[in-house]
């Protein structure tokens, strides 16, 4: 049973950083390509960031230079930094993985950045 947990969202002020999870089940090694994702209501949901198992990397523009996204394989778990935090940031944060050609969704982390 694959599963996804996400945590580290809070309320933080604008410019601060939070630091967000998502725990794995089994080994992070197995799993393909890996993201976060961001939804708000009304919008359409958002690539943030993502990673292969290779470590190349993707970001969005609007996080480029701001956030970083890692894997750790001794934890299972995939990582993202968010510094310089802004309000547009505020949303529901979701982690998504490739496993053997299936997609997998978390539940979701709420991230709220107040101004």
């Amino acid at each position: 049973q694959v599963q996804l947990r996400e945590s580290g969202g809070g309320l933080v002020r604008a410019g601060e950083s939070l630091r967000l999870s998502c725990a794995v089940s089994g080994r992070i090694d197995e799993y393909n390509a890996m993201a976060w994702y961001r939804q708000t209501p009304g919008k359409q949901r958002e690539l943030v960031a993502a990673i292969a198992g290779s470590g190349y990397d993707y970001y969005a523009d609007s996080v480029k230079g701001r956030f970083i996204i890692s894997r750790d394989n001794a934890e299972n778990t995939m990582y993202l930094q968010m510094n310089s935090l802004k309000p547009e940031d505020t949303a529901v944060y979701l982690c998504n993985a490739d496993y053997y050609e299936v997609a997998y969704w978390g539940e979701g982390t709420l991230v709220t950045v107040s101004s």
